[in-house]
């Protein structure tokens, strides 16, 4: 019995190769995408911890103007810095959009192929059975007829 051979299995491979580098591309922008986040939290934490001090040396016995402005210019870099994390974060989640639908695409055509394949490899075997069944009905049939 011969093998069934899927013709187009280069192109299943090559595709299935690429749909592989799609993904790791992806997981590597969601593995950046998260030490941006990471980044924006502390960002946040600063600013809170910032706040704080502030809120302490308004509330102190003594007021160091000098602490306070340098706190306020603090904090204005913090919030600066805050709107340029969310910039890049949302940035990022675009891109990652865009290459979700890539991935998506990818495995459309991997699973078309597939699908392909595997339509032609239940044809091919439905043939072949029904050749096998043929070969079975003439040896049959040419074993009445001698007799």
């Amino acid at each position: 019995m011969k093998r069934f051979r899927f013709r187009l299995q280069v192109v299943l491979d090559m595709r299935e190769n690429e749909l592989e580098q799609k993904q790791m591309e992806m997981a590597r922008i969601v593995a950046a995408l998260n030490l941006q986040q990471e980044k924006l939290r502390t960002i946040i934490e600063a600013q809170e911890k910032n706040s704080r001090e502030l809120d302490e040396l308004y509330n102190s016995n003594e007021l160091d103007i000098i602490q306070i402005e340098g706190h306020k210019a603090f904090s204005l870099r913090l919030s600066a810095d805050e709107k340029n994390q969310q910039r890049i974060i949302d940035n990022t989640k675009a891109i990652l959009r865009r290459k979700q639908e890539d991935v998506l695409e990818a495995h459309k055509k991997v699973e078309t192929l597939k699908k392909l394949k595997e339509k032609q490899e239940k044809q091919f075997y439905k043939e072949f059975l029904q050749a096998e069944i043929k070969e079975i009905d003439d040896i049959t049939t040419a074993r009445f007829k001698v007799v």
